[in-house]
């Protein structure tokens, strides 16, 4: 395969892959998906994120009680777990319970405050314009070691 060719396949399956990238958050992860009914089979993979160490002030410090102001709790939400949507949105997985377990243990929030108060649309909550600065680190580096290993490889072929 020539460098060109090379070239053009690393760009189109990396420009895929950013494009793909959610920007809403599914009304799903507010739902109980317990194992009732014939769920014996189809057991959730575990998250591939790490939600027991992530910093969870952006919430706790914006969503206090005992009023809960709906703007702040949604839009700190938001500014949580957007980074996260793919992952959040993905009901393979046990992302959402898991992240909404450590949100309620680190906030003491009463149960179902984000799911009551935190709707907007038929797609659930918007990603769009959301600071998506918590997860930047994670998805930059990868790229940067995919495109510089190909660039070496694409070297060392010339």
């Amino acid at each position: 395969m020539t460098p060109n060719r090379c070239l053009s396949a690393v760009l189109f399956f990396l420009l895929t892959g950013l494009v793909s990238s959610s920007s809403f958050i599914s009304d799903d992860v507010f739902e109980c998906h317990g194992a009732t009914g014939r769920n014996l089979l189809q057991a959730k993979k575990s998250c591939p994120v790490n939600f027991e160490s992530l910093n969870y002030s952006i919430i706790t410090t914006q969503c206090k009680g005992p009023q809960y102001p709906p703007k702040l709790c949604c839009g700190a939400l938001k500014e949580f777990a957007c980074p996260f949507a793919d992952d959040l949105n993905d009901m393979t997985n046990d992302c959402a319970s898991t992240m909404f377990s450590y949100i309620n243990l680190y906030g003491k929030y009463p149960p179902g405050l984000f799911a009551s108060e935190c709707r907007e649309g038929k797609e659930g909550l918007s990603c769009d314009g959301v600071n998506s600065g918590a997860r930047i680190g994670l998805t930059v580096f990868p790229l940067l070691l995919l495109v510089s290993s190909t660039l070496v490889f694409l070297f060392q072929m010339l």
